[in-house]
C-alpha cells in the first residue's frame, strides 16, 4: 500500500476513449491503492469523475475494459491486470472483518448514548473491508459548544473497549456548527461517501442528510455515492435501551448546561489542543478549535492521493492525474519528472 505498483499490464494500452471507461478505470485504481479489488455495483457508486448507470458501468467493464486487457475479473471481483491475486485477500477481509461488525455497532450505540452527541458514524477500514485489524474508527458529531466535553467522555469508553481486546478509534469530532469538510478532495469525498451512519441518537438520520447536502461537492468526484452505503444498518434504536438512551443523555446535557459545565468544557478544550499540538508532525492532517477534533497524525489523506496518481501516470493517464488531483501534487510531479529528465 502506498508504494508505486508495477502495472502489470501485457502491453502498452491507449487510455480508454469513453468517459465512462475512465471512471470506471479511475475507480479500480484509486482501490488497487488499498490492494483491494471491487465488485461492478462498487464500481459503479465509486466512479471518479463521471455519472452512469449499472447497466452502462457492467458494459463497460464486460465488452470493453476487460476484453481489452486493462481489467481481469475473478469471482465477481475487479482488478487492474496482473492483480488478480488479491481476491484472495479481500474475501480473507471480509470473513475478519465480518466478526467486527457486531462489535462496531455495539460501541457505535454506547457512543450515541453520550451527552451532546448527535450523530455517530463508522469510517474507515472497516466500512469498505479493505485493511485487516481491530480499529473501530468513528466520526462524531457533537452539539455546538460541547465537543471536548463530549470527546472526553469518548475517551473513557476508548479505554473500557481496550479491556475487552478492541481499539476503538473516535478520531473526528465535529459539532453541528462544522459540517462542511475544509480539504475537498478526492480523498476525503470516499471518507464521506463510505461512512456508514447509525441511526441514534434521535434526529441522527436529518444530520447525516444535512452533513452530506453541505457537502455537495462530494459528487463533483463521486457523482453515484449519494446516500448511505448500508442502509441496512441504519435502524433505530427500539425498546428500553432506546429509552433509557434518551433518558440519560437528558439528564445529563440538563446538569452540564451550566455555567460549570462550560467551564469544564473550555478547561478540557484548551489542554487537550496543547497536548495533540504537541504531538502533530508537519506532515499530519490533524487540526483542532472550538467545532472540530480531527486526529489524523499519520498524512494518510495525502499519502493516499500521491500513490493514485503515482498508478494513473503508469497507466499513462497524466491527465487524470493532474485533474483528480486537488492537493497541489501537479507541482511535485513535475518536479520529478524535470529531474528524471536531467539525469
Amino acid at each position: 500500500m502506498f508504494e508505486q505498483t508495477q502495472i502489470r499490464l501485457s502491453f502498452r494500452l491507449a487510455p480508454p476513449a469513453q468517459e465512462i471507461d475512465r471512471a470506471a478505470l479511475r475507480a479500480v485504481i484509486y482501490s488497487d491503492v488499498f490492494d483491494f479489488p471491487l465488485t461492478a455495483a462498487e464500481i459503479h457508486r465509486y466512479l471518479i469523475g463521471a455519472a452512469a448507470s449499472p447497466s452502462e458501468v457492467r458494459a463497460a467493464l464486460e465488452e470493453r475494459l476487460t476484453p481489452t486487457g486493462w481489467l481481469e475479473v475473478r469471482r465477481g471481483y475487479y482488478t487492474l491486470s496482473g492483480r488478480g491475486d488479491l481476491v484472495e485477500r479481500r474475501e480473507t477481509l471480509l470473513s475478519h472483518n465480518a466478526q467486527l461488525w457486531p462489535r462496531a455497532l455495539r460501541y457505535g450505540r454506547w457512543l450515541a448514548a453520550l451527552p451532546y452527541v448527535r450523530m455517530t458514524a463508522l469510517t474507515g477500514a472497516l466500512t469498505m473491508h479493505n485493511e485487516p485489524g481491530r480499529d473501530l474508527d468513528f466520526l462524531v458529531v457533537t452539539a455546538p459548544g460541547r465537543l471536548w466535553l463530549c470527546r472526553g467522555l469518548a475517551m473513557l469508553l476508548t479505554r473500557l473497549a481496550r479491556r475487552f481486546g478492541d481499539e476503538l478509534c473516535p478520531n473526528y469530532f465535529i459539532s453541528l456548527n462544522a459540517l462542511v469538510f475544509p480539504n475537498q478532495d478526492l480523498y476525503t469525498a470516499h471518507e464521506i461517501a463510505q461512512m456508514t451512519p447509525l441511526a441514534a441518537p434521535r434526529g441522527a438520520a436529518q444530520v447525516y442528510q444535512k452533513l452530506r447536502q453541505l457537502n455537495a461537492w462530494t459528487e463533483s468526484f463521486l457523482p453515484n455515492a449519494v446516500g448511505t452505503p448500508k442502509a441496512q444498518l441504519s435502524t433505530p434504536l427500539e425498546g428500553h435501551f432506546a429509552i433509557l438512551s434518551e433518558y440519560g443523555r437528558w439528564v445529563l446535557e440538563a446538569g452540564l448546561r451550566s455555567v460549570a459545565g462550560g467551564w469544564i468544557e473550555t478547561w478540557e478544550m484548551r489542554r487537550k489542543i496543547r497536548k495533540l499540538n504537541a504531538q502533530r508532525s508537519p506532515s499530519a492532517e490533524a487540526d483542532f478549535s472550538v467545532d472540530w477534533c480531527k486526529g489524523h497524525f499519520g498524512g494518510y489523506g495525502r499519502r493516499t492521493l500521491e500513490a493514485y496518481a503515482a498508478r494513473l501516470r503508469a497507466c499513462g493517464l497524466e491527465e487524470d492525474a493532474l485533474v483528480f488531483n486537488p492537493n497541489n501534487l501537479e507541482e511535485s510531479w513535475k518536479q520529478e519528472k524535470d529531474n528524471s529528465n536531467n539525469k
